[in-house]
């Protein structure tokens, strides 16, 4: 609010005020959020928005040329960029210095393969480092990234990845869930076998330390990044709304759609959540429970554009017993907790009182999306989690691989209620008539 006062010479008395003007002013909203989060750009250029009123031609920015990845690696240093505990009880971490090196490795390796601006690339990956790894490899070059998570069946994988005609597929031998592992590779070499676009296959071991090969263009991770020395990564600068990500629809209606989201969209609309609404730190440890064929997964890699660790937790929420999460909050010092109202709903039935059994002093906020969060589940959250965090109750979509419904951290929480609209979405309710 400080920032728009100095950027505009106006007044902003309080969070409804803000609303009302992002949405009046578009242009200086965006412009602004630009200059407040930092956005690293080879260039921005002069105009903002273009042909505004023009909805299936509009434009943002379209004289910019930036690099997706190159914001979410822009720290460097030997503090935490990803902590990841899996359902086996394995716990790594990645600093931020490791995270560009790997980065860099593997992005070199992909331009090895022939992998250009534009192609894609296909990964079928638990929610682990070596996701978001390659994500960023493909998004230095301006390659596409799309993901499934690996408990989808061959037939799913391949509805999805088969329209996208990948060059480089990207899987991890198997998974754990529930206390049992799963066996990826079959399904795997089937969806190459299938995609006859795929030139390469790269194994990430999970399961088993050094896991069979999938077909003859298959290769282990390692491998593929042995004998590449670490370099400067050359960012591929490019117009604002590059392709960055193809997800998709949920398939109820026939085959899922392919949804293609932009890199400069994506990264804007990711730093004004993450650092307006949920209050996100450059020393913040923040968490979201997804997989990655759910958009929340993107929306928390792009926690690194804010500077701030993420932590990832791959396997079910409730085994071996419901209070893991909030094991894993206690041990990392999580100050931003992401799940679903299914899953609050779930440990509230349990017994469970994680406000007594667990040490969550550092837990500033807890974000429910995936459903409507009861009055009974507010209730929950501050009787029996902690009385003073600020419960958001969130929702968006694919369709924008973000919100239109958000937190504010300087306004009250209401029982049963959303908080707000998200700054610069003119989101409208109607009823019935």
């Amino acid at each position: 609010m400080r920032a728009v006062e100095r950027d505009w010479g106006i007044a902003i008395r309080d969070f409804p005020a803000l609303w009302d003007w992002s949405v009046a002013e578009p242009a200086k909203f965006w412009q602004s959020l630009w200059s407040f989060a930092g956005v690293i750009a080879e260039s921005r250029g002069e105009t903002v928005l273009l042909k505004p009123d023009d909805i299936l031609n509009a434009r943002f920015f379209p004289e910019a040329r930036l690099n997706f990845a190159e914001n979410l690696l822009r720290r460097r240093d030997h503090a935490d960029a990803i902590v990841f505990r899996g359902e086996n009880g394995v716990l790594r971490r990645v600093s931020f210095g490791e995270l560009y090196a790997t980065v860099a490795r593997l992005s070199a390796g992909l331009k090895s393969k022939g992998v250009r601006a534009g192609d894609r690339i296909a990964g079928v990956m638990p929610c682990m480092p070596e996701a978001i790894v390659a994500m960023l490899a493909a998004a230095s070059i301006g390659a596409i990234w799309s993901s499934c998570s690996p408990d989808f069946g061959e037939d799913a994988i391949f509805e999805r990845f088969g329209q996208i005609a990948p060059k480089v597929l990207i899987g991890t031998d198997g998974y754990f869930y529930n206390g049992k592992s799963y066996d990826c590779l079959a399904k795997l070499a089937g969806v190459a076998a299938r995609i006859r676009s795929v030139e390469s296959v790269i194994v990430v071991p999970f399961v088993e330390e050094a896991p069979a090969l999938p077909g003859p263009n298959a290769i282990s991770l390692a491998d593929f990044l042995a004998d590449r020395e670490v370099a400067e990564i050359d960012f591929a600068q490019l117009p604002f709304d590059h392709p960055l990500y193809i997800l998709y629809s949920s398939g109820t209606t026939g085959p899922p759609k392919c949804i293609v989201h932009g890199a400069g969209g994506t990264l804007l609309q990711h730093l004004k959540e993450h650092r307006l609404h949920c209050d996100i730190k450059r020393s913040d440890r923040v968490f979201y429970f997804t997989t990655c064929g759910w958009m929340m997964w993107n929306w928390l890699a792009s926690v690194l554009a804010s500077e701030a660790t993420v932590l990832l937790f791959d396997g079910s929420p409730l085994y071996p017993e419901p209070g893991v999460l909030f094991e894993y909050a206690a041990r990392e010092g999580m100050t931003f907790f992401g799940t679903s109202a299914k899953y609050i709903e779930s440990v509230s039935k349990s017994g469970l009182r994680p406000g007594e059994t667990h040490s969550l002093e550092n837990l500033r906020t807890i974000a429910s999306t995936g459903s409507p969060l009861s009055p009974a589940g507010f209730e929950f959250v501050y009787e029996h989690i902690k009385k003073d965090v600020c419960l958001s109750s969130i929702s968006g979509g694919t369709d924008i691989v973000s919100c239109f419904v958000l937190g504010n951290p300087i306004g009250p929480v209401w029982s049963g209620e959303i908080q707000t609209r998200g700054l610069g979405m003119k989101v409208e309710i109607f009823d019935d008539g």
